[in-house]
């Protein structure tokens, strides 16, 4: 019988901190991609921090703009997840914004969380980042 492997968040053991050497082991080629997020980050005055968190059993990185949190992100096996969540009342501001069909069909169909409506994008390579860029600037303004 084959099984399905099914991708699993990884940075699970608390003890071992996500520095770059870890990063790299689980990004492989896409840690490039990774590296081109934090300047993005920095580039509009936002600070990044990897902290563990007990509830997820996991490594997470918060990307804040003056203590607001504007992104979550999570290692997986060859890829970065970054999430920005909005409000429900927001979200049509999303769908507004000049990003693929494919993007915005697939915020569409993410289940919400509470009223907020989760934009997950897999940062596997820099096409990623122009439009994820968008939903940062957008969940920046808007309150």
């Amino acid at each position: 019988m084959i099984m399905e492997t099914i991708n699993k968040k990884e940075l699970g053991n608390e003890n071992i901190y996500p520095n770059e050497e870890v990063l790299r082991s689980i990004l492989g080629d896409s840690f490039e991609a990774y590296t081109k997020l934090l300047e993005m980050y920095n580039s509009l005055g936002m600070v990044y921090e990897w902290r563990y968190y007990n509830d997820g059993k996991a490594w997470l990185c918060k990307v804040q703009k003056k203590k607001r949190t504007i992104v979550w992100m999570s290692a997986w096996k060859g890829y970065m997840q970054a999430t920005s969540y909005f409000p429900l009342r927001l979200i049509d501001k999303v769908y507004e914004l000049d990003l693929r069909e494919e993007t915005k069909e697939r915020i569409r169909n993410t289940k919400n969380v509470g009223k907020s409506k989760p934009c997950i994008f897999e940062i596997r390579d820099e096409s990623v980042i122009k439009e994820f860029k968008r939903v940062v600037e957008l969940k920046i303004a808007s309150r």
